[in-house]
């Protein structure tokens, strides 16, 4: 009698890395509704804060998966100090303007930011890391720069925030694909160098109406938590990269703006214009040729494997 085989345990991980890149994203993407609840303090506290104790929390898991020689070893090579210190640049730029977005009414211009980022990553892995482009690509980027260019002939005020949200990520993105240190290390160094600046700010401004001493203790509580708030999407996102095909993760990342724009039109009522409109529709456009165009990368690819697989069997 034949028993039909049991399930393979190979799909649970990969189901599970769906679960924390779908909970990486969404977190991502309600994540204004956080910043709306501390919007009394002013964007560059929130950031200060934010850094002082994201750190304490980074220097709590460094410690407990015993990451303390790879930091040491980062810090001590020229080349990583110097990248990383990029990249704590460029992070604190995107986290300071991503804040001001949401807190100025701007959630919209954040969301179109991010959903150029993985097109801007295309320009750069080509121009960078001389990495192919395919035509499709190309047609996906040229689509969404002739909508880029709507947005700036009729709603030139909020682009500014668009354009400087995704540069400073996907900028981020390259440094980090280059330096040698993983997620968490990387984070905690450079959370470490944006330290010295969060606590001067946070000391100059120590006086009765500042930032620090938040208005209300319920404030105070929340910006207490911005450690914790900042960590938990940024290891579940670890937790899916490490189960998930690139590709994958790279369709997910849609989840987060298109949550941050539905928050802006229907629960905050941003004005959504038909400038808004016809450059969504060509972002939205260009986004689905470069999922095409992933799709059909990973479809050559998993072709040629099987081609090389018989090839080899026939030897």
């Amino acid at each position: 009698m034949n028993d039909p085989s049991p399930p393979t345990r190979t799909a649970h991980p990969e189901r599970v890395g769906y679960l924390l890149g779908i909970g990486a994203y969404a977190y991502w993407g309600f994540l204004p509704i956080y910043f709306k609840m501390v919007k009394s303090v002013e964007p560059i506290a929130i950031v200060a804060q934010r850094v002082v104790w994201s750190l304490l929390v980074l220097s709590f898991l460094v410690g407990a998966v015993r990451g303390w020689p790879a930091v040491r070893k980062a810090l001590a090579n020229r080349r990583a100090r110097s990248l990383l210190a990029l990249s704590a640049l460029l992070i604190a730029v995107n986290w300071l303007f991503y804040v001001y977005a949401v807190n100025s009414g701007h959630i919209l211009a954040g969301s179109l930011g991010y959903y150029l980022n993985p097109l801007a990553n295309i320009l750069l892995g080509r121009f960078f890391l001389k990495e192919k482009v395919s035509r499709l690509q190309w047609i996906a980027v040229a689509i969404a720069a002739a909508g880029i260019a709507v947005l700036a002939a009729g709603a030139l005020g909020q682009l500014w925030i668009s354009l400087i949200l995704c540069a400073s990520f996907s900028s981020y993105g390259l440094v980090r694909k280059i330096v040698a240190a993983d997620a968490l290390t990387g984070l905690a160094i450079e959370t470490g160098f944006l330290l010295p600046a969060a606590l001067t700010y946070l000391v100059l401004t120590h006086v009765p109406d500042s930032p620090l001493l938040a208005p209300t203790p319920h404030v105070s509580l929340l910006l207490g938590l911005s450690g914790i708030i900042s960590t938990i999407p940024l290891l579940l996102f670890a937790g899916a990269a490490r189960r998930l095909p690139y590709s994958t993760l790279g369709m997910l990342q849609f989840l987060a703006p298109t949550l941050q724009f539905l928050l802006a039109v229907f629960l905050y009522g941003e004005p959504f214009t038909r400038a808004h409109a016809i450059a969504f529709a060509a972002i939205w456009t260009a986004l689905a040729l470069y999922v095409a165009a992933l799709f059909t990368a990973a479809r050559r690819e998993r072709l040629s494997k099987e081609g090389e697989a018989v090839m080899l069997g026939e030897c």
